[in-house]
Parts: C-alpha cells; sequence; structure tokens
C-alpha cells in the first residue's frame, strides 16, 4: 500500500513488511526527464544507476502523483464543477516471487471537499424527468409478470381450462362465405373510383359530375357491406372484420377523390402556386396506395431501403404469440365475467361498479394486446414488406395530458385523415372550431357505431353515445390541463380510458345482445 505523506513522500510497503520511501518531487523529475528522451518507465532503455521502486510501485506512485495533482486543484476550485474519481489499480505487473498481487486504492485526502454545488434528489419533481428510469420499469414489469402469473393459476385451479375448442375456427364459420366474398369484392369500387378519375383527366366528364359519382361509389361502397352482413347469419368476429375493412376502403376512397380533386384544382388554376404541380392518374400509385398503411392519398411515398426478411419473421412470431394471448384473455377472464353479470342499467348501484371494475384489468389488457399487435406489429409488417417509409402509427398516447392529446397520437392514420379532409376543410368554409370538432368526433362515432352494431345487429347506440361523450370531456381535461396541470389531465385519462369507458359498453352490448338472442328464441 502506497501513502502519501505530508511532506511529500509515497511509503510503498510490500506483502513481507518491509517499505520503500520515495520522494515524489524526485519521482516527477525523473518521469518528465524520461518522457522527454522518449523513455517508457520500466523499460529496459531506462538507466540502471537511477535507484527507484520496482515497476508495480513506480506505477501505483505515478497514480499518487496525479491524484494528488488533481487533488491539489479541486482544492483551488479548479474543479469545472465535476465529480471526484477515486481510482484503483492494480500491483503485480512485473510478476515476480515476493512482489504481491494485492490491489491498491488510492482516495483522495480529507481535505478534498466532497460536495461541490447544488443537487436534487433523483426523484424529486425537478429531477424525475431528467434520467432513466428503466430499472423500475424492470421492476414493474417484473412485479406485473409476478402478480398475473399467480392470477392465472388461481383462476385455472379455481375454473378448469375455460377454453372452447371452437374459438378460432368452428363449422359456423364455413357459412360466412358470402361475407368472405363481400370483402373480395371491395376492390370493385377503387376501380371505379380510378375510372371517375380517368374520365375527367380526358376531359369526358364535368367536374360537378366526378363529385357525384364519388359521393355514389363511397355510398355504395359502405351500404353493400352492412347489407350482406345484416342478411346473413355470420359470426360476430367475421361481421367486425368486414366492417372495419369496409371502412378503412372508405376512407381510403374519400382521400383519393379529395386528394385528385384538391391536385387537379392546383393544376388547372391559372396563376400556380407552384408550377411543378401536374395531374396525372396512376393505376399503380392507386393499388399501392390501397394496401399501404396509410388513410391518406398521395402520388408518393417515402420509401425503405429493402425488406428485413428476419425482422418480418420475428415480428410476426410477436403477432401470433400476442394474438393467442388476447384470446386467452377473452376467454378465460373476460367471458366469465360478462356472462355472470347482470345489465350495468338494471341492477343495484354497487354490484354493477363491482362488474365494472373487475372487469376493468382484463379488458385493459385486450385492449393493450390490440393496439400492440395492430398498432405496432401488423401495420409495420405490412410497411415493411410494402417498404413503406413514414412508421409514424402512434406517439405516446400513453403520456396524453388530455382526453384530446389520446385522440390525436394513439392512431395517426385515422387523426391525419380527420385533420387532412374533416378538421382544416371546416376551418377553410368558416365553420367555427369548436363544430369542426364535434362534426370530426360525429364521423367517427358513426363509423364506430357501424363496427359494433351491424355484427351485432344491435343499434342501441352506444358506441355513438360513447364516442360524442368523448366531446365534452376534451374541454374539460384542457381546462384541468391548464388549471391544474399535466398530471391531473393524465390521470382522469386513465381513469376514463380503463374503468368508466370500454368495460361499461362491454356489458351495455353483452347484455343487449343476450337479450335480443332470447327474445328471438
Amino acid at each position: 500500500m502506497a501513502i502519501l505523506n505530508s511532506g511529500g513522500v509515497v511509503s510503498s510497503a510490500t506483502e513481507n513488511g518491509g517499505g520503500e520511501f520515495v520522494d515524489l518531487d524526485r519521482l516527477r523529475r525523473r518521469k518528465s526527464r524520461s518522457d522527454s528522451n522518449g523513455l517508457i518507465s520500466g523499460s529496459d532503455n531506462s538507466p540502471s544507476d537511477d535507484v527507484g521502486p520496482p515497476d508495480d510501485v513506480r506505477d501505483r506512485i505515478d497514480s499518487v502523483v496525479n491524484d494528488d495533482t488533481q487533488g491539489t486543484a479541486n482544492l483551488a476550485g479548479d474543479n469545472n464543477g465535476g465529480d471526484t474519481e477515486i481510482r484503483e489499480t492494480g500491483g503485480g505487473r512485473g510478476g515476480g516471487e515476493g512482489r504481491g498481487n494485492a490491489e491498491a486504492t488510492f482516495t483522495y485526502r480529507p481535505s478534498v471537499p466532497a460536495h461541490r454545488r447544488a443537487r436534487e434528489s433523483p426523484l424529486s419533481s425537478d429531477a424525475i424527468f431528467k434520467q432513466s428510469h428503466a430499472g423500475l420499469f424492470n421492476l414493474c414489469v417484473v412485479v406485473l409478470i409476478a402478480v398475473n402469473s399467480r392470477l392465472i393459476i388461481e383462476n385455472l385451479m379455481k375454473y378448469g381450462w375455460l377454453i372452447r375448442t371452437d374459438f378460432w375456427f368452428s363449422s359456423r364459420s364455413l357459412r360466412d362465405w358470402p361475407l368472405f366474398m363481400c370483402c373480395i369484392s371491395l376492390s370493385i369500387f377503387p376501380l371505379a373510383a380510378f375510372t371517375v378519375e380517368k374520365l375527367v383527366l380526358q376531359k369526358y366528364i364535368s367536374e360537378p359530375v366526378v363529385i357525384f359519382l364519388h359521393i355514389i361509389i363511397t355510398m355504395t361502397e359502405v351500404l353493400y357491406p352492412v347489407y350482406v352482413t345484416l342478411r346473413c347469419d355470420s359470426a360476430f368476429l367475421s361481421g367486425v372484420t368486414l366492417m372495419l375493412l369496409t371502412c378503412i376502403v372508405w376512407l381510403k376512397l374519400v382521400s383519393y377523390a379529395h386528394t385528385s380533386y384538391d391536385i387537379r384544382s392546383l393544376a388547372n388554376a391559372a396563376d400556380k402556386a407552384n408550377p411543378e404541380v401536374s395531374y396525372y392518374v396512376s393505376l399503380k400509385s392507386l393499388a399501392y396506395f390501397m394496401v399501404a398503411p396509410t388513410l391518406c392519398y398521395q402520388p408518393s411515398y417515402p420509401r425503405s431501403a429493402c425488406i428485413r426478411k428476419g425482422w418480418v419473421a420475428r415480428q410476426f412470431a410477436k403477432l401470433v404469440i400476442f394474438t393467442g394471448f388476447m384470446g386467452f384473455i377473452i376467454e378465460q377472464y373476460i367471458n366469465p365475467i360478462v356472462r355472470n353479470s347482470k345489465h350495468p342499467l338494471k341492477g343495484d348501484l354497487l354490484y354493477a361498479i363491482e362488474r365494472v371494475l373487475k372487469l376493468s384489468v382484463p379488458n385493459l389488457y385486450v385492449w393493450l394486446c390490440m393496439f400492440y399487435c395492430f398498432f405496432h406489429l401488423w401495420l409495420n409488417i405490412l410497411a415493411e414488406l410494402l417498404c413503406f417509409g413514414d412508421r409514424e402509427f402512434y406517439k405516446d398516447w400513453w403520456n396524453a395530458k388530455s382526453v384530446g392529446d389520446y385522440w390525436r397520437m394513439w392512431n395517426m392514420p385515422v387523426h391525419k385523415w380527420m385533420v387532412r379532409h374533416i378538421y382544416f376543410p371546416c376551418l377553410r368554409s368558416k365553420i367555427p372550431k369548436t363544430l369542426a370538432i364535434i362534426i370530426a368526433f360525429l364521423v367517427s362515432a358513426v363509423f364506430h357505431e357501424l363496427c359494433i352494431a351491424v355484427p351485432c345487429r344491435l343499434f342501441k347506440l352506444w358506441a355513438f353515445l360513447g364516442i360524442m361523450f368523448q366531446v365534452p370531456l376534451v374541454f374539460i381535461t384542457n381546462y384541468l390541463q391548464e388549471r391544474f396541470g399535466s398530471t391531473v389531465g393524465n390521470m382522469i385519462f386513465w381513469f376514463i380510458f380503463c374503468i368508466f369507458g370500454q368495460p361499461m359498453c362491454v356489458l351495455l352490448y353483452y347484455h343487449d345482445l343476450m337479450n335480443r338472442k332470447g327474445s328471438m328464441s
């Protein structure tokens, strides 16, 4: 162990109990002289008559010299606000008997300040968002896995295996072939829209006729699948799939017609703002748009360089795993809870609250799995296969400070469509901002109702009312965010999202559906 004395002398003690006392000033002169001659300390070229400690002791002495110099500078206040560094070096570099391999630790002298600047605790409000919390996130994941694993084991021990063998496929699914044929026939409507744009490009039809034909095409595209779904005795999952695809195609057709009209108007304007704008119709660009993971049409998109086949395989494996986990939660937890509950609006209030709270946790897991499977896995897989470059399918909606922030961040394809084709066109038409927001939510509410009510053959308007109820919540949470800060707004958003909203809609639709089936039988 090397000890720095007050007189600038290092005492180096060896394992044999002996010691060597070396003058630091002399060693500094030796070190500078050796460096100026291009010699390496401890090499064979060093002067043999210059008496000094062994190699490992000399290295440790250099460390003490450097530490002492730095410590002196710190005492003088020349530390640049940095933290004290404690160096640790190991002996025994040169080997040899009797030399010892014990590590020596050198610390600063007691007179060196340990506190140099004002700092906040890591979990204080001023510093909590300035550092990583990966460790706490890992802890939450571990606790979440442990708690839910216990609940799964307890549920299996108490109720057994509740998943039916016909959950994914049954003989009834074979009767849904009209819905499958309807899905395939939806490709007719993009071809019809392309034909209309081709005719107007060749000056065969006028602009009012183009608008009228696009309205007919889009309206027929929605009403035809609704008619097929209501006429056929299909499974709920098949009906939801058809209606989702119908809504997606409708949004794409509206974007194609609206964007083409705008490009045509700019191209035909006498005083063009951009002379490079030209109107042309391409079947290839329309076909790519209809399968691309976007709802907003444009002639070209940013593209990625290549397809990562291994990455696609990993994402697809995750998609299968999380889809199976979602089905497990639905069959093992949600279905028994819903079947064993009463109608939330026709029973005891406390009982209804207890059912909603019990349903909220598995419903939240299913919704998060659905979000991860569709918006992250499936849309990224589709974008990778099509080399689609812009993959901002969602933002950090979990940090939403209000209900309005949530709707702006959780579904970016729909949000961009709403802003582009509903909200700003309303503002350009001198419609007030508040009314433009209501119109956007109204369109969203209609399509939410179509996706749920048509497959259930039940028109109670619960989904429609649930979406329209978001409008006052947007203004209320915006006020609370400005009045009390972002934390309160985020907590209210999570409360509405997890407890009050979706579980209540699930119970309402289930019991109304069961009542409808009971009355029909």
